[in-house]
Formats: C-alpha cells, sequence, structure tokens
C-alpha cells in the first residue's frame, strides 16, 4: 500500500490555533462525498438540514467538524455549512454547583461529573435546534477560557448544520427527542485503547501529572466512553479512527 499523503492545515479553536492533518484519501473518500450528502438532501427537502457528528471522547470531533466547514467553503461544489458543538449547552457551572446527581447509590453535586449526560441541558438544546429549522437562532458556547457557558453568544442561520457532541445519538429516553431532530447522522469509533493514550496526552498537555491524568481517566472518562460506544444508536454513516489519527469510512446504515 503507499504511504498517505497527508494535508495539513490549521484552525482557530476558542482563539488558539489548532494544527490537524487529515490524509487526501480521507477528504476525497470520506469528507467530501459526506458534504455532497448534506448538499443533495437540503436541495431535495427544500428546507434546512441539522446532522450530527456523535463519537466518544477524544475522536477528534470538534476539530474535525471545524474542519469540515472549513473544506465545504473552499470548495465551489460543495454547500457551505455550519459546525456548532453540543459543549455550549452545558449546564452552568453555578447550576452544577447547586444541583445534585445519582452515582452508584450516592447523591453527589453535579459539578464533580461535569461533561457526564446529565450535565447537559437537553430541553434547551432541543429548542434551539427546532428554531434553527426557522428563521434561525443564538446558540450558547462554551468557553474554554472561563470553562464555562455564555448563553445566546453565536447566530446559526445556516442551511446545512452540523453539530458535533458525545450523546447525540444515546438510547437514552432523556435524548429521544434530540436524536428525532437529526436529518442526518455519523458516528464515529475508536478503539478503546488509542482514546485512553489519546485522553492521557491531552490531559498531559493541559499540565496534568501522569497519575493525574490516568486517575481522571479511571474515574471519569472510561465511563463515558464505554456509555457512548455501547448505548448509542446506529448512525447513517459510521467512520472509524485510525491510530494515525486519521479516518475511515467503515459502513453506512441499510434502512
Amino acid at each position: 500500500m503507499a504511504d498517505k499523503i497527508w494535508i495539513n492545515d490549521e484552525l482557530d479553536l476558542s482563539g488558539f490555533k489548532y494544527p490537524v492533518r487529515y490524509s487526501q484519501s480521507a477528504i476525497d473518500n470520506v469528507f467530501v462525498p459526506f458534504l455532497k450528502t448534506l448538499g443533495q438532501m437540503r436541495t431535495d427537502l427544500d428546507r434546512k438540514i441539522i446532522c450530527y457528528l456523535s463519537a466518544p471522547p477524544c475522536a477528534g470531533k470538534t476539530a474535525l467538524s471545524m474542519f469540515l466547514e472549513k473544506l465545504s467553503r473552499e470548495r465551489n461544489e460543495l454547500d457551505p455549512i455550519r459546525a456548532v458543538s453540543m459543549d455550549g449547552f452545558h449546564f452552568s457551572n453555578d447550576y452544577l454547583d447547586s444541583h445534585l446527581a445519582m452515582r452508584d447509590g450516592s447523591t453527589i453535586p453535579m459539578r464533580f461529573i461535569k461533561g457526564a449526560p446529565e450535565t447537559f441541558d437537553t430541553d434547551l438544546m432541543q429548542q434551539k435546534l427546532r428554531a434553527v429549522r426557522g428563521e434561525g437562532a443564538d446558540f450558547p458556547i462554551y468557553d474554554r477560557n472561563i470553562h464555562d457557558v455564555i448563553p445566546d453568544a453565536m447566530s446559526v442561520e445556516d442551511d446545512i448544520i452540523l453539530l458535533e457532541g458525545n450523546y447525540l445519538l444515546l438510547k437514552n429516553p432523556k435524548w429521544t427527542n434530540i436524536r428525532a431532530l437529526a436529518d442526518y447522522s455519523v458516528f464515529i469509533k475508536a478503539e478503546p485503547t488509542l482514546l485512553k493514550e489519546r485522553l492521557i496526552e491531552r490531559k498531559l498537555h493541559g499540565g496534568k501529572s501522569q497519575a493525574e491524568a490516568e486517575k481522571f481517566y479511571n474515574q471519569s472518562d472510561v465511563t463515558n466512553i464505554n456509555l457512548v460506544t455501547n448505548n448509542s444508536v446506529e448512525a447513517d454513516e459510521t467512520w472509524q479512527l485510525t491510530a494515525d489519527g486519521d479516518y475511515e469510512l467503515v459502513g453506512h446504515r441499510e434502512d
């Protein structure tokens, strides 16, 4: 097999320059066909389209969604998309500090499990997604500089919306109404050992020690990985995160 041809790029994520690279094969055989599918669906249905990009933690979905937006706006044969993150629908830190959750039979502050499914405002998410189908809506964003939510910080009025997040396809009843609002969906599979390596590396880069990074993985990350991997409904497309950080198409849902 010939060596991959890699395309290097740089994205602006929350004010930080973030380098990314994807293979030319992934761009030509996975990303562009996917974007063409969304454009054709927008034409066929003659209305705004909402697509979900769901994946377990550290599968690269945030950077990938932004790259897909950039790619869609650079190529004339593609309809432009707008990438938005589910992270804006975290409950605020004040809410998490003042509300409780159940874990293993014990009641704990919600702040201790920030990022778990119950720490997201699914009612607000549903409201905003329904509004997007009309004139549009102001979406909240999660500001990683202050580690909190900024309400109504981003106007979303585009014809094709790509919403990325961990839990968008969960079988959990609380997320049923969220799933129903998707016109199309993609799920990214990844080997658990690869995700563990990537999550620990991310925390090391964030200043944690090896012991701290592994403790957080064992207490929180692995639970969320298993939840998303084992309890998400089948998506319209399934992609695979490869060991070198690239993506491959592994299948379409058979209706």
